[in-house]
Parts: structure tokens; C-alpha cells; sequence
């Protein structure tokens, strides 16, 4: 069975296929189908409510089931932040290399003890015929004082479990213990219910 995935991202489409296959899901994106995606505007104030903005959308315009995640990282001493904006935190959209200098510089004297973290993913799944199953994985970590690695992408050179930062994670790893692959493990359960 083909999902559609909302996003262009390539590594967030292996990382739900790897671990989504097993069920016979198959994870494409619109571009594989020779389509693009309208773009859709998130405003919602949750990593849920952003989920769930950009799954019906595609649902609605492919007519296939839809996946869709919003992700991102929770600093504690940030109150949070950069949260929802995560992909954005610096100013433009999606620029790894920016926002991980920002998050650094508001972290600069900040004692590891107090640099207490969390990854976030909400995943919203819609079917055509209304039916929908929501749900959200955390991994809690540390944010580290410098870059460390070259695997994954966003803030992982940064995140750091088990002293270790996910930049330096195999691909198989991070899914045992990832917020998506926690969330995408939610998503398998609620969907061997109803597939």
C-alpha cells in the first residue's frame, strides 16, 4: 500500500521506510509520482496542529493515505524554544548550519547539567475516508558545546544521549531511540489495528 509523505526532506523518507516497510507500507513522495505538493502554511502552535495542517493537505490533493511529521528540538534553559520553529530558529528555513551556530551562541556559558533537552515528533497519518491517527515521540538528551559527527541532519552534531551526539549515530541506531523513530513505532501499533 503507497502513503504519501509530506515532505521533500530524502532522509526523513528513508528513516520512515526503513521502519515502516515491515508492514507492507510503502513511503513515497510527491515528487517520486512526478507531482509536487502545494505548500502549506504552518500556523499551528503545536508540532501536532503542524502535522496534521500537512497531512490532509496532501491527502486531500493526492487521494492517497497521508503521513506527515513536524519535528524539533525542546531546549530546557530556552523555555522550550526553539520548539516549533526549530527549522527556522535562525531566520531562513532549513538551514542546519545557521541554526546550530544560534543555538550554541544562546547556550555559550551554560553548564551541561543545565543544557537538558528533548526531540520532538508529532506524526498525523489521514486516510481519504477521514480517518485519522495522531501521535508524538520524544527522545530526551543534552545539547553539547560543540559539533560532533556527520550523520543525520538538523541539530544532531549537537544532541547528545548516552554522552554520544546523534551526528555520530548510524542510521540504525538513531531509529532504536530517535523521537521519529519513537513516534514511527506508535504509528506501526495504531495501524496494525486498522490495516
Amino acid at each position: 500500500m503507497d502513503f504519501i509523505l509530506a515532505t521533500n526532506n530524502m532522509k526523513k523518507l528513508a528513516e520512515m521506510q526503513r521502519i515502516l516497510s515491515p508492514l507492507g507500507i510503502n513511503v513515497v513522495t510527491a515528487k517520486m509520482l512526478g507531482k509536487e505538493l502545494e505548500e502549506v502554511v504552518e500556523d499551528g502552535d503545536t508540532f501536532e496542529a503542524n502535522a496534521r495542517l500537512k497531512a490532509y493537505a496532501a491527502c486531500k490533493q493526492m487521494n492517497m493515505p497521508a503521513i506527515a511529521d513536524d519535528s524539533g528540538l525542546c531546549v530546557d534553559y530556552l523555555d522550550g524554544a526553539p520548539g516549533i520553529y526549530s527549522a527556522r530558529f535562525s531566520g531562513g528555513h532549513g538551514n542546519d548550519e545557521a541554526n546550530n551556530d544560534l543555538l550554541l551562541e544562546k547556550l555559550e556559558g551554560v553548564p551541561m547539567e543545565q543544557r537538558g533537552a528533548e526531540y520532538v515528533c508529532a506524526i498525523c497519518c489521514v486516510f481519504p475516508d477521514g480517518r485519522e491517527i495522531s501521535v508524538r515521540g520524544i527522545c530526551r538528551g543534552f545539547i553539547g558545546f560543540e559539533r560532533d559527527g556527520n550523520e543525520g541532519f538538523g541539530y544532531d552534531p549537537l544532541f547528545l544521549v548516552d554522552g554520544r551526539a546523534f551526528g555520530r549515530y548510524t542510521a540504525e541506531e538513531k531509529d532504536r531511540i530517535s523521537h521519529r523513530g519513537n513516534a514511527l513505532r506508535l504509528l506501526v501499533n495504531e495501524l496494525e489495528k486498522i490495516l
